[in-house]
């Protein structure tokens, strides 16, 4: 783990294959954090078992989560995060501090073995629930260099295209970098 990054949780999600309207022919599948195009595995958010980032502190508490309410796994592929310490405000072009809902426990468990498959941008112009990635979901991948699964390759390189202002416009309001993981089940 990077020391500005912050152990964020987990989730399911049904990898979709890179969609027809992505011209970017490297990319072969969508591992971003957004709901927009890999679906997580279900509308969690109603069973109030997430944590203040919005994430699972573990994949037991999905595993049990999708037992409980007959919630089929297979097919789905198990992330874990990180995120950067700041979000950043591009209408003001400054890094800031955010904290996960502090109604909610939030007590993650990091992975003994975990694999980096590569960093994602995302908004969160509502607040503590992420929303879309600048890379699939506003098609910035047509245009940036990122890897087979729509990520960019290294965190310096995200940070760097954030303070740029290359991705100025893409969504309203701060937006995350995440380091996005994969891990056994």
């Amino acid at each position: 783990m990077m020391l500005d990054m912050i152990p964020v949780g987990y989730m399911a999600k049904r990898v979709e294959s890179k969609p027809d309207f992505l011209k970017n022919y490297q990319v072969e599948d969508i591992y971003s954090v957004s709901n927009c195009i890999s679906d997580q595995f279900a509308d969690y958010t109603e069973f109030w078992k997430h944590n203040g980032y919005w994430f699972f502190d573990s994949p037991e508490i999905i595993k049990a989560l999708a037992t409980a309410h007959d919630i089929n796994l297979q097919g789905t592929k198990l992330f874990y995060y990180e995120v950067y310490k700041d979000q950043y405000d591009e209408e003001d072009s400054v890094w800031e501090t955010f904290k996960p809902e502090k109604s909610m426990l939030t007590n993650v468990k990091v992975p003994v073995d975990k694999q980096l498959e590569g960093y994602d941008i995302v908004s969160f112009s509502m607040g503590h629930a992420p929303e879309c990635s600048y890379l699939s979901c506003n098609h910035m991948a047509e245009t940036i260099k990122v890897n087979r699964h729509c990520l960019i390759e290294t965190f310096d390189e995200a940070k760097t295209l954030l303070s740029q202002g290359v991705f100025k416009g893409c969504e309203p309001g701060p937006c995350r970098i995440f380091a996005i993981y994969t891990v056994d089940e």
